[in-house]
């Protein structure tokens, strides 16, 4: 797929959305992906799914053990992705707002790890869940997204691996364009579920 057929899919699933939104890291934004959209339809979520794995592939030439997303927003993307790599899905949730592998999860020593999520901005949720990864004795491959509207090099290790790059740009809420001023903001994110 191409970009305006991945632009395309966004718009007539509702994925991409326009506003005032108030993002997870609470920067603003006149755009907001809510790539949860893309993963109503099976048919979409395979096609997605299987593109991003493609990219994935094309860049980690090993054996994936697990893929590992954050809750809420990755879970959908990890266990797709994890479906296509024929590889294991976990995630972190959030408890006591630190993000915590639960449920049982473990991961043994020494697998091979992609962090999958499904859209990074500041990279926030990310760097969480990625400092308790590091923590453990695994071998880290790569780190993936949907669409990556990261603004600057977040990661210093890892280049993220994304279907979909988009320049999106962030506000911060003291510091808003005037036409963005006039809307009432809303805050979409699971942060605070």
């Amino acid at each position: 797929m191409n970009k305006q057929e991945l632009l395309n899919i966004f718009e007539e699933t509702g994925a991409l959305q326009y506003g005032h939104f108030i993002l997870s890291s609470e920067k603003r934004s006149d755009t907001y992906c809510q790539c949860s959209k893309l993963f109503i339809d099976s048919k979409i979520s395979n096609k997605v799914a299987n593109a991003l794995t493609q990219k994935i592939n094309s860049k980690i030439n090993s054996k994936i053990d697990y893929v590992v997303a954050p809750a809420l927003g990755g879970i959908l993307v990890g266990y797709e992705v994890a479906r296509c790599l024929n590889s294991r899905s976990i995630f972190f949730e959030r408890t006591n707002e630190n993000f915590e592998l639960r449920r049982g999860f473990e991961i043994e020593e020494n697998k091979n790890v992609l962090f999958v999520e499904d859209v990074i901005t500041t990279g926030k949720s990310s760097k969480e869940c990625l400092e308790k990864l590091y923590k453990m004795k695994i071998n880290l491959l790569g780190i993936a997204c949907v669409v990556d509207r990261s603004q600057e090099k977040i990661f210093n290790d890892y280049e993220i691996i994304s279907l979909l790059k988009l320049d999106i740009p962030t506000y911060d809420p003291d510091n808003l364009p005037e036409d963005l001023k006039k809307i009432e903001p809303v805050k979409p994110g699971s942060r605070k579920i």
